[in-house]
């Protein structure tokens, strides 16, 4: 279980790799994931490198597949995914690769180029027949004599060469719906009205080729006369990207071209058919492999983008590599490199050689499904230093405990726990679907996080006797107003004529002891609910944030003892401890006290916590309304701020005094040796040489020069923050107190607002307004109380974690291990 609370033990290792065994060792150690290559060419171009040409033909072989992938795609076809995983083809096998993709691509862009030559074609021919059938009904029209008559009135009276219409020229069209009001206002206007246009719509929208689209197109006809009016009216078509085809004069000949047309369209299509039938089958052979030559290609990137980071010797018949692993794989990844060398036929072992590096590893924590989650919750503030203490396993149950403190609701507790349930118990067929919703993603991914917030809301709601602002009277109440009837103090008319009375708990037999489980059902039809649960959860939140800050500063202890600094437990942890444990341990002491101490006859006169706390600080004890809680008291007090304030200079004072004595101590060595006298009151000769060979040590480690000035500021800076921060972050767990009131009231609310219309009939139509006052109630539960609600609870549970919490003792100032692993790849997301 030691890897669970601190990072993995990294060690740096050399790999000693033949030139012909490398490519299938990399690609073990790819699969198993345990290794961090380091780059030890950093200085040489990325195009200079040894390995590039294979890294362009992968990446050629990569962006064939996605041309083949997007054509898949385009046609509707699933890719088959059957979770499969490859082996690495081996690099003799690139050849042939390259040839099946190159003979698929070539073959999909000559289908592609035909089917695009045959459907412009197609659509030419379609124009053309709605062309040839709208203009045969235009001169049919035409041979009105009413239109004849309209359309000489375009024509200008005083030229006599233009009396007869039987001589105007004509051009037939299509043009694209969306431009005939412009095109037939520029028509207008350039030839001064001296043509006439007639147009009809295409029922039917036609596809582009090129694009695919659809279109709606409409059939025009323009009448002319005049060489110069033609070219006019060419020019203006060309501008409109207007097709313009040809169409006889004659009715017989329009009618023989039509039936041409007819002919040759039927033709078309059935050519058509049959090659988007054989595209269909080349698509759907490549669709059932494309996911596996996708994983084979990009792991052939991989491995030899990995290869680039190593280095060749001088034989060119080895290859060096320097890896960041952990020390408990180390016998996995010799496993790895043994079958790599047996896969390629090699007979000399690769070599994995240990290295003495003064080098800060990389921070490896191990996680699974269920720590995953709260792992990246830390890593989200910062990855661990190395080896430092991980917040991860103390989060899994402070995290949904805090939250659950600020949102405890039996009822909405029981909504999230079904929820994630859900998730959880489904998980294996949602993985599987492969949802590329990024929010769900987000709360898949956190399925377990929601499960136990949602199990920790339901404990905490049944604490509060809280369920969608309702108590719930499972033992009955403690309460009882039978006494009053004994004593004779309250008779019938007084319960029915007053709406309010006051139980007086000092009463015998009024108050029947504390509650069983939780708070007494009673309070939730008090007129003073809000305060006494004012009183209580701003209690609770103090006590439960000393707690949880005090558990922090003992973590930092376990960091100070890992890593051999006595000097930080000394001047570091005591004083912190001691500092945070005499004043606010001992006001969580205090409330503890209170409560056992006073009882419902003595409770009116207890004195007021925050004014003793607050006079605690000012050394006032002269003030006869705050009398003392218990005897003794004054001097108590004063003896811890005495030494609250005692351990102030300890930290901001001694330990950058003791640094710097340390620092000269080593540098000095503490003797000066005089004709074989010593001098002074430093080491010995025998410590001597142990602090040079220390010192020797230390600054092979490349540490930074101690300054006494920066120090001095650093540590200032740690003690006012420390400090000063002892008292922010307990005001700051108050929102533990503040959320939890407000989610309670606004629950109640809710309930008061929507649901008690609903509640407020008895007839028949009463359950049907019931029915849909129930609708919006859920609707409005769900979206505030649960979504809203619980995403506020979160965040302000994820600052008290990474302030209040974590910087207690974690740093944060590491990076993450980023092992070369194939995981990615089969996870599905080789389409990024």
């Amino acid at each position: 279980m030691g890897e669970l609370f601190r990072s993995e033990e990294m060690t740096l290792a050399q790999l000693f790799l033949q030139s012909e065994a490398a490519y299938c060792c990399v690609s073990e150690l790819g699969e198993i994931g345990m290794v961090q290559f380091r780059d030890l060419n950093p200085d040489v171009n990325v195009f200079q490198r040894k390995f590039v040409n294979e890294v362009r033909r992968c990446e050629e072989m990569d962006r064939k597949l996605r041309f083949v992938e997007k054509e898949i795609k385009k046609a509707n076809i699933p890719i088959l995914d059957t979770g499969e995983n490859p082996e690495v083809p081996f690099p003799r096998d690139m050849i042939d690769l390259e040839a099946t993709f190159e003979k698929l691509e070539n073959e999909l862009k000559e289908i592609n180029t035909n089917q695009e030559a045959l459907k412009k074609n197609f659509l030419e021919l379609t124009e053309l027949k709605h062309i040839l059938h709208r203009t045969q009904q235009f001169f049919n029209e035409m041979e009105d004599p009413s239109l004849l008559e309209e359309s000489s009135i375009l024509l200008d009276p005083n030229e006599p060469t233009r009396v007869a219409p039987l001589r105007l020229g004509f051009v037939a069209g299509v043009i694209g719906r969306e431009r005939i009001p412009t095109f037939e206002r520029m028509l207008w206007r350039v030839c001064r009205g001296n043509v006439f246009l007639r147009q009809a719509d295409i029922e039917d929208p036609l596809e582009d080729p090129s694009s695919g689209d659809q279109v709606h197109k409409s059939v025009f006809i323009i009448f002319f006369q005049g060489d110069q009016l033609k070219n006019r009216v060419k020019k203006i078509c060309e501008g409109f990207r207007a097709t313009l085809y040809p169409c006889p004069e004659t009715p017989q000949e329009r009618k023989e071209m039509l039936a041409g047309v007819n002919a040759r369209i039927d033709d078309l299509q059935m050519v058509l058919n049959q090659t988007e039938d054989h595209r269909q089958r080349v698509l759907q052979a490549a669709a059932k492999t494309v996911r596996v030559w996708f994983i084979k290609v990009r792991k052939m990137k991989a491995i030899y983008h990995t290869l680039n980071l190593c280095n060749i010797d001088v034989t060119q018949k080895c290859l060096i590599a320097e890896v960041w692993c952990p020390v408990s794989d180390m016998d996995s990844i010799q496993f790895a490199l043994r079958r790599g060398t047996e896969k390629s036929g090699s007979t000399v072992p690769s070599i994995l050689n240990r290295m003495q590096s003064t080098q800060t590893p990389p921070t490896y924590n191990k996680t699974n499904k269920f720590t995953s989650g709260f792992q990246n919750i830390v890593d989200a503030y910062g990855i661990g230093s190395y080896r430092e203490i991980n917040p991860a396993p103390y989060t899994i149950i402070t995290f949904p405990f805090l939250f659950a403190v600020m949102f405890g609701d039996l009822g909405h507790g029981t909504l999230m726990t079904c929820a994630a349930l859900y998730l959880v118990l489904r998980e294996s067929r949602l993985i599987a679907q492969k949802n590329d919703n990024e929010i769900f993603s987000m709360v898949f991914a956190g399925r377990y996080i929601i499960l136990l917030m949602g199990i920790f809301s339901m404990y905490t709601g049944v604490i509060y006797n809280d369920c969608f602002s309702k108590s719930l009277n499972v033992f009955g109440s403690g309460w009882s107003v039978r006494p009053m009837f004994k004593g004779g103090n309250w008779t019938t008319e007084t319960l029915e004529s007053n709406t309010v009375l006051q139980l007086d708990p000092a009463v015998e037999g009024v108050f029947g002891g504390p509650y069983p489980f939780g708070i007494d059902p009673i309070w939730s039809i008090s007129t003073n609910k809000l305060t006494f649960l004012n009183s209580f959860k701003m209690k609770m939140s103090v006590i439960l944030g000393v707690i949880h800050m005090l558990f922090g500063v003992t973590l930092s202890l376990f960091n100070h003892l890992y890593f051999r600094k006595p000097l930080n437990v000394y001047l570091g942890f005591i004083p912190e401890i001691v500092f945070m444990a005499s004043l606010f341990g001992y006001l969580a002491i205090l409330i503890f006290y209170k409560w056992v101490a006073y009882d419902a006859r003595t409770s009116r006169d207890a004195p007021s916590l925050l004014i003793a706390f607050i006079n605690m600080f000012l050394f006032s004890y002269n003030d006869p309304t705050a009398k003392p809680l218990y005897r003794g008291q004054m001097g108590l007090q004063i003896l811890l701020v005495l030494l609250a304030l005692a351990c102030v200079p300890v930290m901001l004072i001694v330990k950058t005094l003791v640094l710097r004595r340390q620092h000269l101590w080593q540098k000095h060595l503490g003797t000066q040796n005089f004709g074989g006298i010593r001098v002074g009151n430093g080491p010995t000769e025998d410590e001597a040489g142990i602090i040079q060979h220390d010192q020797l040590a230390q600054q092979s480690e490349d540490e930074p020069e101690f300054i006494f000035a920066d120090v001095a500021v650093h540590q200032a800076i740690h003690t006012i923050e420390y400090c000063l921060g002892c008292i922010s972050n307990t005001a700051s767990y108050l929102r533990l107190w503040a959320l939890s009131l407000a989610h309670a009231q606004l629950s109640e609310v809710l309930w008061s607002m929507v649901m008690r219309i609903g509640l407020s009939s008895r007839s028949f139509g009463g359950f049907v307004l019931l029915a849909i006052v129930f609708y919006f109630f859920a609707v409005l539960t769900v979206a505030i109380l649960l979504v809203m609600e619980g995403l506020s609870a979160f965040l302000h549970a994820l600052r008290l974690h990474w302030v209040e919490f974590q910087n207690k003792f974690y740093a944060g100032q590491g990076f993450k291990f980023l092992p070369f692993t194939f995981e990615s790849i089969l996870d599905g997301r080789f389409d990024e």
